[in-house]
């Protein structure tokens, strides 16, 4: 057991890294792909925290152990994927652990002069927690496993002029199984993240029905996925698989329902409601009102008289 307190180390180069885990210098300086049983933190630095200046891919295939993220312990039995972007969040490791897959990482650099390099924030799984992570199928274990097996082929491969084009390739096409798979995944489990959507319907119900909406304000992204224990970024993917809108369409249409229900059974004033619903100018309410309705407040109440 450690007897002084953690420490954090933080790893700008991927050749550092590889160093620090003393395994042999990077075929590719911008690209590090390591079967996982290879992938060991000394033991006395267990505990500590890691921050990582490039992208992280974790493939698991058989798991057996407890990754330490945060406040809490993460079981990976199940295998699959995790994704981690550079500076993104502090990764603590436990104790040594034992699985098979690959660790891949590579630097920013690498993509930064290519198409990826533009658009790889839209890979949303990037933001999520470790908590949730893609779970695979065999077969599609499989399809990944294949995709990494020819990316370590080819990093052994000697490096030419077409080298970096034929690494990002590779990249790309991991990013894009791995958003049909997250597709899956949400639909697959439907049931459960039904039970999240109505979990954030009872806490919005709740959030407009008290008194706290005119001293919070309206409710943020950020404060529903903080409530559900989820990350910002996995809430919008989910939400819009499943229903088409992203978590602060969710949040406008819960708020103008609600504001429908008062304005067509109570005399309070438009401002009264704004003010109720978290609002602090009742303009921006009425905006948000005839835009989702395309009537104002007062227009609505009034088909009710």
């Amino acid at each position: 057991m450690k007897a002084s307190a953690p420490s954090t180390h933080l790893f700008d180069s991927i050749s550092a890294l590889m160093r620090y885990l003393e395994l042999p210098a990077p075929l590719h300086p911008l690209v590090a792909l390591i079967p996982s049983g290879n992938l060991r933190v000394p033991a006395e630095d267990s505990g500590d925290t890691f921050i990582l200046s490039f992208y992280k891919v974790s493939f698991k295939i058989d798991f057996k152990g407890q990754v330490k993220y945060g406040q809490g312990y993460y079981d990976f039995e199940e295998g699959g994927l995790a994704f981690i972007a550079p500076h993104q969040r502090t990764m603590a490791m436990n104790d040594p652990q034992t699985y098979e897959g690959y660790t891949f990482f590579f630097h920013p650099d690498l993509i930064r002069n290519y198409q990826l390099g533009r658009t790889i924030s839209r890979y949303g799984f990037f933001s999520y927690a470790v908590a949730e992570a893609l779970f695979l199928s065999a077969k599609e274990k499989r399809v990944i496993e294949g995709l990494f097996a020819v990316m370590l082929e080819e990093l052994q491969n000697n490096i030419d002029q077409f080298s970096q084009d034929v690494m990002v390739s590779h990249i790309e096409l991991l990013l894009n199984y791995s958003n049909r798979f997250y597709n899956r995944q949400f639909l697959t489990r439907k049931a459960k993240y039904n039970d999240l959507i109505d979990r954030m319907n009872a806490y919005l119900s709740e959030r407009f029905d008290t008194e706290k909406s005119p001293l919070d304000g309206l409710p943020t992204v950020q404060e529903v996925a903080d409530h559900l224990s989820v990350s910002p970024r996995f809430l919008t993917d989910m939400l819009k698989s499943l229903t088409g809108q992203s978590t602060q369409q969710h949040i406008q249409d819960r708020l103008i329902e609600k504001a429908k229900d008062i304005l067509s059974t109570s005399d309070r004033s438009v401002a009264e409601i704004a003010y109720q619903l978290g609002f602090e100018h009742p303009q921006s309410f009425n905006r948000l009102f005839r835009r989702k309705t395309h009537v104002s407040p007062i227009a609505f109440r009034q088909s009710f008289r």
